[in-house]
């Protein structure tokens, strides 16, 4: 698949430094769930399947936030829970910061795992876990 452009144009907007680690980010989120539409969404890039958010990442004001929407229920460790749903993240100050091979677990299981956020307004604000 394709990168969807605007999220060229999001990474054109990053400092050097940020820019490296987006890069790797995208590169391994691409590499790791490559039937996953990329795109931004509020402002900063994301990758679905089937409708449903997987996993994005975001410049913060201290760091670069790589954030998986099921990444509490993940059996590997690494994560730090973000939020009031199932969303966990890891942060990055530098390229260097990012373990791939990590990564590419959390690739792997954001596939298997997954709370149905694409139908949360039709759920009443509840997420519930979905079967795949």
């Amino acid at each position: 698949m394709s990168r969807a452009p605007e999220i060229d144009e999001y990474h054109r907007s990053l400092t050097p430094e940020d820019r490296e680690i987006c890069d790797l980010l995208v590169t391994e989120i691409e590499r790791g769930l490559p039937e996953a539409a990329g795109k931004v969404w509020h402002a900063h890039p994301v990758w679905f399947l089937d409708g449903n958010p997987i996993v994005g990442y975001h410049r913060l004001k201290d760091a670069v936030r790589l954030m998986f929407w099921s990444g509490q229920s993940f059996a590997g460790g690494g994560l730090t829970a973000s939020g009031t749903f199932q969303a966990a993240e890891a942060r990055y100050l530098d390229a260097a910061d990012v373990d791939t091979t990590a990564l590419a677990g959390w690739l792997a299981e954001s596939r298997l795992i997954q709370w149905d956020y694409e139908h949360i307004r039709t759920n009443r604000g509840l997420v519930k876990r979905t079967d795949f």
